[in-house]
């Protein structure tokens, strides 16, 4: 006898919904123009960066190293929007997959499917993860694309804060690092964001948590007779980056950001699963 014909439903294969969530959250307008906003960052970047150089001279600062040395770019693109950018995308994505679906009353019926606390978790994880990778190659792509076409440099080579030269297969390697460690970085936040998320129904509740954390870590990490809370502020790290274009390259500050990052998405992990599994449908 089949699960049709005693009335169970059938639980739907996990890829499949990791497909139908992974479609929903693309084909939003919201994604898609703020993909196009993120998109749009590096190129902006490089024409004012290509502007300043030709009225003013070379800049000062990560900008200002961009300067015909177009391999920078994405990576100063990455940093930038990390301050605020990021973690904005990643809070709404968030915020949509639990806070609005429960605004939309959708939550219920997928509470009550046959498909499980725990895969659920995972599917809307799944989503916000999708939209962060995006997001950062979407800064990455279009930032090498603009360094070289728009800023220009040393062919096919990358000039270093520290003054060396490196070539363009380690470079391009060093800035695939920096968006792998990125999408670790906004993988924590994402986690916070969910944890929030799972216990509201209003996913502005979920924005204004989320960037009002992130701004008061910030102002935290500002303050110097406050050093002592930097190992366990999420944001203390978010400049680490930069470290992928000295020569030879510290690793210190990358590994240090990246096991703080894990802590947060532990936590917010676990509060996300405890959560789901004891909310009434």
């Amino acid at each position: 006898m089949t699960a049709l014909d005693t009335g169970v439903p059938k639980a739907a294969p996990f890829t499949r919904l990791l497909a139908a969530e992974v479609r929903w959250v693309l084909r939003r307008p919201r994604t898609l123009v703020m993909l196009g906003l993120f998109a749009l960052i590096p190129v902006l970047i490089a024409i004012g960066v290509r502007v300043a150089d030709r009225q003013a001279g070379p800049g000062r600062g990560l900008i200002g190293a961009v300067a015909g040395n177009g391999l920078v770019l994405p990576v100063a693109a990455m940093t930038v929007a990390l301050g605020l950018l990021l973690p904005l995308a990643v809070a709404m994505a968030a915020a949509d997959a639990i806070a609005g679906e429960a605004a939309a009353g959708t939550l219920r019926g997928l509470l009550l499917a046959p498909v499980g606390r725990l895969r659920l978790v995972v599917v809307k994880a799944s989503g916000v993860l999708v939209v962060a990778a995006a997001a950062v190659l979407a800064l990455a792509v279009v930032g090498v694309l603009a360094g070289l076409l728009v800023v220009g440099g040393p062919p096919g080579q990358l000039v270093t804060l520290s003054g060396s030269t490196i070539g363009t297969t380690e470079a391009l390697g060093r800035v695939t690092l920096v968006a792998l460690w990125t999408v670790g970085q906004l993988a924590a936040v994402g986690a916070v964001a969910l944890a929030v998320s799972a216990f509201t129904e209003h996913p502005l509740v979920v924005l204004a948590a989320v960037l009002g954390g992130l701004i008061i870590f910030g102002v935290l990490g500002a303050i110097p007779a406050l050093d002592w809370l930097q190992p366990v502020l999420l944001t203390s790290g978010w400049t680490a980056g930069v470290d992928a274009l000295r020569d030879p390259m510290p690793l210190d500050g990358l590994a240090d950001a990246t096991l703080r990052a894990l802590w947060y998405l532990a936590a917010g992990a676990a509060v996300v699963v405890l959560r789901m599994l004891r909310r009434d449908a």
